[in-house]
């Protein structure tokens, strides 16, 4: 399956692993390279912007074909060093990124001076237009079913996706509840160049987190997510557990501060969830996509399974409604 976006990035496979704080590491990445898909190291993940030298090194190590490095850039009190977490990247030889957060103008100027092509994350067609102006190569669109943070207009994939296709010239990959092949045909369909895909991709035999966790994913269904920090207006999908329905039930009080939810919300909590293996400990991302997640496969098996079946689904069942068959003569 060849569109703008393979072509653009390099890549066998329209399937993409964007950005997963502690999750994006070298050894899921290597092997979504590996599998023919586009994956990120993530960026933030490491310490320090030496240590981010050292895992793209061992990413190298695991895989010849191409992959990426997210840098998501969030206002924060304590900003951590983003200028030289870019500058690793750049230094590293890196020659393709996933932005994503508030105003990365001045990281897309400095990565495009060194030949470097990216991706913008964003969560709203005027965002997206944004990034286009910026000058960015491709935006991935977020839609309201999306682990992490989905924005503030609560706008699902199915009019978002093809929103966005109305007015962006640029390469776009649909991101939000995609899990399985039916997403991906779906996603063309509706004007994108392929998927981005994080929940689905945490839940594989590469993933660097606990298999509990993992376990954990397969056994909930798309119910099994809670939305924090919405009095906030900082908006966050993350896994419906012990932890995120404390938060929404201070949050439901009214008047709540992030003082208030920060010892129930620190990230530090959530790195202990995916390193221990206890789902309840901590606040961690999934999306609504769990419903369609049922096993544990391989990076490669995943893909492979999610091109095969898109396209016989594109062969079979669709081509024959052309051909005047019925549903169930077509499958």
């Amino acid at each position: 399956m060849k569109t703008r976006f393979t072509e653009l990035f390099g890549v066998e496979h329209p399937i993409a692993q964007g950005g997963m704080q502690w999750v994006g590491r070298a050894s899921l990445v290597s092997a979504v390279a590996n599998a023919g898909a586009l994956g990120f190291i993530t960026a933030l993940t490491q310490p320090t912007p030496e240590d981010l030298v050292k895992e793209i090194k061992a990413c190298r190590e695991m895989t010849d074909r191409p992959f990426g490095v997210n840098l998501t850039i969030l206002p924060a009190l304590k900003p951590p060093p983003y200028a030289e977490y870019r500058q690793a990247i750049i230094e590293s030889g890196i020659k393709i990124v996933e932005t994503a957060g508030y105003k990365p103008q001045e990281h897309v100027d400095d990565f495009k001076k060194h030949g470097i092509k990216i991706i913008h994350k964003c969560t709203a067609v005027r965002h997206g237009l944004s990034a286009e102006r910026m000058g960015v190569d491709a935006i991935s669109i977020d839609g309201f079913e999306c682990a992490g943070h989905p924005g503030e207009d609560d706008i699902p994939g199915l009019i978002l996706i093809a929103a966005a296709a109305d007015k962006i010239k640029i390469p776009m990959l649909a991101s939000g509840g995609f899990g399985d092949a039916r997403g991906l045909v779906a996603a063309l369909a509706l004007g994108a160049e392929g998927v981005n895909m994080g929940t689905r991709f945490m839940c594989t035999v590469e993933s660097p987190i606990h298999q509990k966790v993992k376990e954990q994913i397969v056994a909930n269904d798309e119910r099994a997510t809670n939305l924090i920090f919405r009095t906030l207006h900082n908006t966050a999908r993350v896994a419906k557990n012990l932890v995120s329905e404390e938060v929404v039930a201070i949050e439901k009080k009214g008047g709540a501060k992030i003082e208030d939810i920060m010892h129930l919300v620190s990230g530090q909590r959530g790195k202990v969830v995916y390193e221990a293996g206890d789902p309840d400990y901590g606040i961690w991302s999934a999306g609504m996509v769990q419903g369609l997640i049922h096993d544990i496969p391989t990076c490669k098996d995943l893909v492979e399974r999610i091109v095969s079946e898109a396209e016989a689904l594109i062969r079979g069942r669709l081509e024959g409604f052309l051909n005047g068959k019925t549903a169930k003569a077509a499958e």
